[in-house]
């Protein structure tokens, strides 16, 4: 998620060069061919690109606020996670009691492996969810972006639980269905009432219904339609634009057409950057860092003191 005020314009430039350069020759070739060498009189209407300015606004905004929707959306399921997470872990340590005490050290093991289970689903679902690819330094674009492995959950499953967990089509549902299993284990061994068992389970249940939600908003993107239409309205006025300046400001027309068509470009980039927001890019929900919030505050409350270092910001960017 970027969190810096102002964008670098090497960032801007690397999105929108190919159309600069496409407005920029275009506005050239038109002013050439009608003021320096006058083959032929190329001029429209000023109310065409009126006309067609005002519908491209109003289509670009609506555009605009269903991606940043989505984009919030998938915010405010994270931050159910982090709750959820917190109120799971404190379920787990005070709520499965052994009735004998000489199966204290049986229980505690329970929670502990029960803990370190729930931090790895919360790392296997932030790597589900974004594309697995693989991680270049020298590349402009992947700078802002990180490895996306499931190799962070090595640390907190068994060997043998990983080695099934890293095969399964869908690790982090797998993974729920292991914290069932132990539930069912400690009902079983008398170890959680049938109140207490509900409980737990229908905040396991709310784990599957963010890992739902999330899969809701990344396996369905923003119609498409929308997208492709926007961008053909963009380019149709951005090459009517130098046609209509180019009989009453002459070479002015070049800057003018540019810097207009920049703004509408940006304006269709910034919907189609924020539809997706599960896809590690640099406009996108910071998975990493609430995923490092939950594993500190699990840790904390089980008395772990080894906490991950945080991720520091990265050219404004935070993973």
């Amino acid at each position: 998620m970027l969190v810096r005020r102002n964008l670098k314009w090497s960032i801007i430039f690397h999105y929108t060069w190919k159309h600069l350069l496409y407005y920029t020759i275009l506005s050239i070739i038109v002013f050439l061919l009608h003021d320096h060498f006058e083959i032929i009189i190329l001029h429209l209407p000023f109310s065409t690109i009126t006309a067609l300015s005002t519908a491209l606004a109003i289509f670009l905004g609506f555009k605009n606020n269903n991606a940043y929707d989505r984009w919030w959306e998938a915010r405010k399921i994270w931050g159910l996670l982090v709750n959820y997470s917190r109120a799971w872990a404190r379920e787990v340590i005070t709520m499965i009691i052994p009735e004998d005490p000489g199966e204290a050290a049986a229980v505690k093991e329970l929670q502990n492996r029960m803990i370190r289970r729930h931090i790895a689903f919360v790392h296997a679902l932030r790597v589900f969810l974004r594309k697995i690819h693989h991680y270049n330094e020298t590349s402009q674009v992947e700078v802002y972006e990180e490895p996306n492995e499931y190799s962070d959950t090595v640390a907190f499953l068994e060997p043998r639980e990983y080695e099934l967990f890293h095969h399964k089509n869908n690790p982090p549902n797998y993974l729920l269905e292991r914290q069932g299993k132990d539930l069912q284990e400690a009902f079983k061994r008398g170890w959680l009432s049938d109140f207490r068992f509900v409980k737990l389970e229908e905040t396991l249940v709310e784990f599957n219904n963010i890992q739902g939600r999330s899969e809701r908003i990344k396996n369905t993107p923003l119609p498409r339609q929308y997208s492709f239409f926007s961008r053909v309205f963009v380019f149709i006025h951005a090459s009517l634009l130098p046609f209509v300046f180019v009989e009453e400001i002459g070479w002015a027309t070049i800057p003018l057409s540019i810097i207009i068509s920049f703004v509408f470009l940006c304006l269709d980039l910034v919907g189609e950057r924020s539809e997706d927001p599960f896809e590690n890019r640099l406009e996108d929900v910071p998975l990493t860092a609430l995923s490092l919030t939950i594993e500190t505050n699990l840790k904390e409350q089980w008395g772990d003191d080894n906490f991950p270092k945080a991720k520091d910001t990265r050219k404004g960017v935070v993973l």
